[in-house]
């Protein structure tokens, strides 16, 4: 197995990007299914899938889930939004738990990546998790871990940097670094 970012799933994981403008163009509900698949597939403690999803494509609701963030153009833009919650009534451990559903989002995202959309995981919108529950109708079981706006990605160029591995892993004891 090619250890150089050779394959594919590497590659995918090195050029996604954080697209933030979206086309009009909708996704069908193949694509929507394709990226749910993705991230129930996560790995999670003692395969409890603590996950919960909502399919947001109204746009009186994206434009009301919108106006919950201060990313506002951002939601408004997508033609669908995924929440992806914490069902309490599931949850064996809070932290393996929510680390889970990280790993859910980012399958999502890597699919978006594979189907050509783009996304956005959202965070800052749980400021406002109690409006967005109620937007949405759910139960107070449902705790709201993150929004992804997905669309077609608006022409753009899109670029990221990363920290050297130098500056971010060591080897065996704190202080030394592990040469790249």
């Amino acid at each position: 197995m090619p250890v150089t970012g050779e394959s594919k799933v590497i590659e995918t994981i090195i050029n996604r990007r954080s697209v933030r403008e979206f086309t009009d163009k909708l996704i069908s509900k193949e694509g929507i299914n394709t990226i749910l698949n993705a991230g129930r597939w996560a790995p999670s403690g003692l395969n409890n899938q603590p996950w919960r999803f909502a399919v947001i494509r109204d746009p009186e609701t994206i434009q009301k889930l919108s106006e919950c963030t201060n990313y506002s153009k951002t939601v408004a833009g997508a033609p669908l939004l995924i929440t992806a919650f914490l069902d309490s009534e599931n949850s064996y451990n809070r932290t393996k738990d929510i680390q889970a559903i990280g790993a859910s989002i980012q399958n999502m995202l890597l699919a978006c990546c594979e189907l050509g959309l783009g996304a956005v995981w959202l965070g800052e919108i749980l400021n406002q998790h109690e409006k967005v529950n109620s937007i949405l109708g759910c139960p107070s079981k449902l705790e709201l871990m993150a929004v992804l706006a997905i669309g077609d990605p608006a022409p753009g160029k899109r670029t990221s940097t990363r920290k050297a591995l130098s500056e971010l892993v060591f080897e065996e004891k704190y202080g030394e670094k592990w040469e790249e």
